[in-house]
């Protein structure tokens, strides 16, 4: 009887022992730095948070026997911050992988923090395009869009069109910049001109001083190279000083669904926008966008779109790789096309763009609309070998020519 009990007590503490690694092993951590409270919020924030849980969920909670466990912070809008953060996530925090990063600034300052660790960070929110070019690094992957894409999508369209003077209302930090610069581009190459430009600081309450010069350049068109909460105000005050009735066209060079809905279609109607997503698009898109619906009660923008696709990229490459090293998941990712209600045949280049479909859209007259977030209607698919700056053109460190 002894030796039986012996043997049973062995056996348990065997089973003990090879069940301990497994409970023992750490959740695998992805970290979001997001604006959770300002003028970028609503494109990001709480619904990029949201839309990361919806794929881990999803993938199953749970990758290579470790929890897959999703946390947040708000970088308020400060690159020091955004750095911050970032190297206390992979320090202290054991992040794996950082998503969104909301800005440009701060996705550059935090970009930089995980280049110097070798860890992978997707950016779904920013858009300069700095980030694949001068700033890429080995584990760096801009999904969303860019301020090249952007550009070329909407200038190219507008100057087509016979819109061919412009004048800049340019957010005065890395991401207004570049988007005046590409757009610019854009606008010489096709004949266009552009006529000046102003720069305004960053969440700016008052831009009258702005849209009167921009309104006595005379200049068919005024750019906003700009995004969330400034360009919702941009066009609202520019609405007040009667700058459309006038005569002169507002393009927004980045606008987002929830921006629409918040200036109105009174207003917004006849705006041209390239836009990476959009929740109507097609029966895919209506099916995500109406489960994020219920849990965060608005559509999703093309951010938080991009955030759930990238993060069950990311999930199933670690998967496939049996690892979460940062070289082993990235060959997979860049590897492994993107099929999915965000993109199709969507692939990860050297640069780490993600190449995918751009689409321009007009935004609907209040009586061509079905009711709330019924904004939009196609106008053109734009090819991502089209849409994104090319590898030739690149100034990635990384890509060979």
């Amino acid at each position: 009887m002894k030796t039986f009990l012996s043997a049973i007590f062995a056996a348990a503490l065997a089973l003990t022992a090879s069940a301990a690694p497994a409970q023992d092993k750490p959740p695998l951590k992805i970290g979001g730095i997001l604006d959770m409270s300002s003028l970028y919020a609503d494109i990001t924030g709480p619904g990029s948070l949201e839309a990361a849980k919806m794929a881990a969920e999803d993938f199953g909670g749970e990758v290579l026997g470790r929890k897959i466990e999703v946390i947040a912070a708000d970088h308020l809008n400060k690159a020091d911050l955004a750095a911050n953060i970032a190297r206390d996530m992979i320090d202290n925090q054991g992040v794996e992988m950082i998503y969104d990063v909301a800005a440009s600034a701060t996705a550059l300052a935090a970009g930089e923090i995980a280049k110097e660790r070798n860890k992978i960070i997707i950016f779904n929110g920013p858009g300069s395009i700095r980030l694949s070019n001068e700033a890429c690094g080995p584990y760096t992957v801009h999904y969303v869009f860019d301020t090249y894409a952007q550009a070329n999508v909407t200038g190219l369209a507008a100057v087509r069109q016979g819109l061919d003077t412009w004048f800049f209302l340019t957010a005065d930090y890395a991401f207004g910049h570049d988007l005046e610069k590409d757009t610019t581009n854009v606008v010489t190459k096709a004949g266009g001109k552009v006529l000046g430009s102003v720069r305004h600081p960053l969440n700016t309450s008052d831009f009258s001083s702005f849209l009167l010069q921009a309104q006595a350049s005379k200049a068919k068109v005024i750019g906003l190279a700009n995004a969330g909460g400034d360009t919702v105000n941009a066009i609202k005050q520019a609405a007040e000083f009667g700058i459309m009735k006038g005569g002169q066209k507002l393009s927004p060079l980045l606008a987002f669904v929830t921006d629409i809905d918040s200036i109105g279609l009174d207003t917004a109607q006849g705006l041209l926008l390239a836009e990476a997503f959009y929740w109507d698009l097609n029966d895919d898109t209506r099916a995500f966008s109406k489960r994020f619906i219920a849990r965060v009660k608005r559509p999703p923008t093309s951010a938080q779109a991009g955030v759930y696709s990238s993060v069950m990229h990311y999930l199933q490459a670690v998967k496939a790789a049996g690892t979460t090293d940062s070289a082993a998941v990235m060959k997979v990712m860049k590897a492994t096309p993107i099929n999915d209600f965000f993109a199709r045949n969507g692939h990860i280049r050297a640069d780490g763009r993600m190449v995918h479909d751009m689409y321009l859209f007009e935004v609907k007259k209040p009586s061509e609309s079905n009711g709330r977030w019924d904004d939009y209607k196609l106008l053109a698919t734009v090819p991502g070998d089209e849409a994104f700056q090319s590898l030739e053109q690149s100034r990635c460190p990384l890509v060979k020519k």
